[in-house]
């Protein structure tokens, strides 16, 4: 039975972890502890403490052709997530003090009045379109 055991650790990763993945492994944990007991910023401690537990396990292979990061990745290299984010903010927006300040409507919408300001300034400078809105990042 021992012999199993021995031979099962032998078998997985974790017979080469370092000290260095190990301190992150508990950097990860005590991150999720954080944000799923304490409830300190979850939507942001999640899945980063998600992410430094799977590229912390030792000799994973996640990254290799079909491993499990290599589709996440796929989703990150042909644009999916970004869509996918924004649906989720937008899905998340509360517009109750929006609702109950109407005014702030306005001060949104003069905002924008701005980035127009700026992109016509850009253009009467000399840039083309294309350079104007490349830089107000449009």
């Amino acid at each position: 039975m021992l012999e199993q055991i021995i031979n099962f650790i032998q078998t997985t990763g974790y017979v080469n972890i370092t000290i260095k993945e190990l301190i992150m492994i508990a950097v990860a944990c005590f991150l999720l502890y954080l944000a799923i007991k304490k409830e300190y910023e979850p939507l942001l401690l999640v899945p980063i403490s998600f992410g430094m537990l799977l590229a912390n396990i030792p000799l994973a292979g996640l990254m290799e052709e079909g491993g499990f990061l290599y589709w996440i990745y796929q989703g990150v290299e042909l644009d999916i997530y970004p869509p996918l984010i924004f649906l989720g903010v937008g899905a998340m927006t509360d517009f109750g003090p929006l609702i109950a300040n109407p005014k702030s409507l306005l001060l949104g919408a003069a905002a924008q009045f701005g980035v127009f300001t700026a992109f016509l300034g850009a253009t009467l400078l000399g840039f083309n379109f294309q350079e104007a809105a490349h830089q107000l990042h449009l």
